[in-house]
């Protein structure tokens, strides 16, 4: 499985590919606005920091502009993939581009009949979102797990990345169902490294260390006088 950063802060991405299980980042125009930079300044710093997919999104709602976008997004960083939204109109664009050979990632996916579709039309990624349907009262998870069973059912090339996690757990139930991909905010990704036990078995095992050390000083210096 791959770990997406989901996220258009540089400072979180360097962080996360120093650690070496960054596999691509994900944007949107929301994560882009935080930043306050030129769009394509901050995709092509993310490109020269990540070298695996970016997705970077579309404001256009039809898909001529889409496609307009696209042609432009392409030559910010070799490594770019399209971001459309799940709409009839985003489904027209993915195809037009796949014919073109660019990539694209369909968002915005809560059932999986919408993934289906979206795989039929021929995304690269298509990305169920978990966390914005538990916030409604619906279980998430079961969406990405359904889409992962179809898609693989009909041998579709589409890989499932599942998106709006809300924290470890949604990234444990997203391995357990077999997705392809988690994207995840950088706070979420930080938390998958620790425990409690870890830290404190860390802090033992120095303790015990140390000790060691201040005996074999001491009978060194018994052993000199």
């Amino acid at each position: 499985m791959k770990f997406f950063l989901d996220t258009a802060n540089l400072e979180q991405i360097r962080k996360a590919a120093s650690w070496d299980v960054l596999d691509g980042v994900t944007t949107n125009p929301t994560l882009v606005a935080k930043e306050g930079r030129e769009h394509r300044d901050l995709i092509e710093e993310i490109g020269r920091i990540v070298s695996g997919p970016i997705s970077v999104e579309t404001t256009s709602l039809d898909a001529d502009g889409m496609v307009a976008e696209a042609g432009q997004f392409v030559d910010w960083a070799p490594n770019v993939v399209v971001k459309v939204p799940m709409t009839p109109e985003g489904l027209r664009a993915v195809a037009t581009l796949k014919a073109r050979g660019v990539r694209t990632n369909v968002t915005l996916v809560f059932t999986p009949m919408q993934a289906l579709l979206a795989a039929k039309a021929g995304a690269y990624f298509v990305s169920p979102f978990a966390g914005r349907l538990d916030d409604i009262g619906h279980v998430g998870m079961d969406v990405v797990r359904e889409a992962v069973e179809i898609l693989r059912s009909y041998d579709y090339e589409t890989q499932v990345l599942a998106a709006s996690l809300r924290g470890p757990l949604h990234v444990l139930e997203a391995a357990r169902v077999g997705v392809d991909i988690v994207t995840m905010p950088f706070a979420t990704m930080e938390m998958m490294f620790k425990h409690p036990l870890t830290d404190q078995g860390i802090e033992r095992f120095l303790a015990d260390w140390r000790r060691l050390q201040d005996a074999l000083k001491a009978k060194r210096t018994t052993n000199r006088s």
